[in-house]
Formats: C-alpha cells, structure tokens, sequence
C-alpha cells in the first residue's frame, strides 16, 4: 500500500471537497432537466409517392444517468479516500510536546495538536489583558486581605470654622464692623492602604511568555507529526460499488 505524509493529505483536501462538491452539485442540477435526458428520432413518409417530403428528426441523449453515476462515484470516491487518509493518518501520526527540553505532552494525535493550537492563541489574547497593578505605587502581598497592598500612607483632615474679623471697633456712633470667614482647621489624620487584585507586570510578562512558547512547541509538534507517513486509504471504490453497483 501506498503511503502518504499527513501534511500532503492535508495540503489538498480542501481543494478535492471543494471539486468534488461543485462536480457532485452540477450533476444533480443535470439530472434535473428532463430534455438532457430525452431523445428522438422520426422519420416521414408520404402516402403517396408524389406527395411532400420531409428530412428526418433527431435529437440525441445528452446525459446518461448511468454515466451521472459513474462520475458521483468517481468525483466524491476520490473525496472519500482523502477525507479516511487523512483521518485514519490522524489516529498515527503523532508527536511529543517538548518545552525546555521537557515532555508536557507524550504522543499527541494531530486533532489534538490542532485544538491545543487554537486554544493557546486564544489565551495569549486573554493573559495580554490581564490588569496590571499601577506601578505608581509600590506593592507587597498582603496575607491578611488575601490581595496586593501598598504601605501605609496619611492625610491631614481639615474642617472650615467660621471666625469674625473685627474691622472697626464700635463706637457711641457706631456698632462694631465685624466680617465673617472661614478658616481650615486640623480636626485629625486620614491611615490610607490601597488593596488590588491585579498581577505585578513581571507576573504578567512571565505567564505571556510561557503561552508562546507552549505555543510554539505545539506548532513544532504539528509539523512533525503531519511527516509522519501513513497509509494511503482507499474507501470510495468499495463504497461506491456497492451503493451503484
């Protein structure tokens, strides 16, 4: 038996589904019109034999349903054989996820490889958005919250009391002219610590570059197992004997 990389089987499956599903449409479309189907044949005779002549009339078949068959089989027969290569190359060809010279997966089937592939690009969207703590302030764990705090810092508190300024003393003649203001007096001291639930952007940095590396073993590993060489199957004649045959 034949064989094949997976790569190749792979490289042109989507080309084959795509002609084999135009080819198998356009038959069906055919096969539709009854007048592709139809033909004839007359001939004229006279009754007499000085009486008008006419040629004969033909029109020919131009689609043999038998034949319409014969290219479905052939058509989606060739799709048939891809779509197995393929899928049964998938349950053999395999490959380790190696990271620093670290197996994290043994043998992975390429369906599996595909499916790690698209999950991680996923995930280094979601890990580049992770919030980060603001590194305006400086922070350090904080067991007690369960959370990141910064130090300690206070604050004055201040409270506006009303006073009189007395601007001419009162007189036989006159009252007292006296103007009201508002004067900022200390009343206490603000104890503020901020709490966060966000990562230091070292954290961040580090779990970014695990997913592209994990990333890319993944890639790496896809690679090797689609060379893996694998039986070339062949399913559509023996399926398309027996539904035509």
């Amino acid at each position: 038996m034949a064989e094949i990389k997976v790569g190749q089987i792979v490289a042109v499956e989507k080309g084959v589904k795509s002609r084999a599903y135009a080819d198998f449409t356009a038959v069906h479309h055919q096969l539709s019109k009854p007048p592709l189907l139809a033909g004839i044949a007359r001939t004229y005779q006279p009754k007499d034999d000085d009486g008008e002549r006419f040629p004969p009339e033909s029109t020919r078949v131009q689609l043999r349903a038998d034949f319409a068959l014969k290219q479905v089989a052939a058509t989606l027969g060739r799709l048939f054989d891809v779509v197995a290569t393929k899928d049964y190359g998938n349950t053999q060809a395999r490959a380790d996820v190696v990271v620093d010279g670290e197996i994290l997966v043994s043998q992975a089937p390429v369906p599996f490889l595909l499916f790690l592939e698209k999950q991680l690009t996923d995930l280094m969207t979601f890990v580049a958005k992770l919030p980060v703590l603001d590194p305006s302030e400086t922070w350090h764990w904080d067991a007690a919250s369960d959370s990141y705090a910064t130090e300690a810092t206070q604050t004055t508190k201040t409270k506006k009391v009303p006073r009189n300024h007395v601007k001419a003393e009162a007189t036989k003649e006159h009252p007292a002219q006296v103007e009201m203001f508002f004067e900022d007096v200390l009343v206490g001291y603000w104890t503020t610590v901020k709490f966060s639930g966000a990562l230091p952007q070292s954290r961040v940095t580090d779990l970014f570059d695990r997913v592209v590396k994990l990333s890319e073993a993944v890639k790496i590993a896809r690679e090797t197992a689609n060379g893996v060489k694998v039986p070339d199957v062949k399913t559509g004649e023996a399926i398309f004997g027996y539904l035509f045959g």
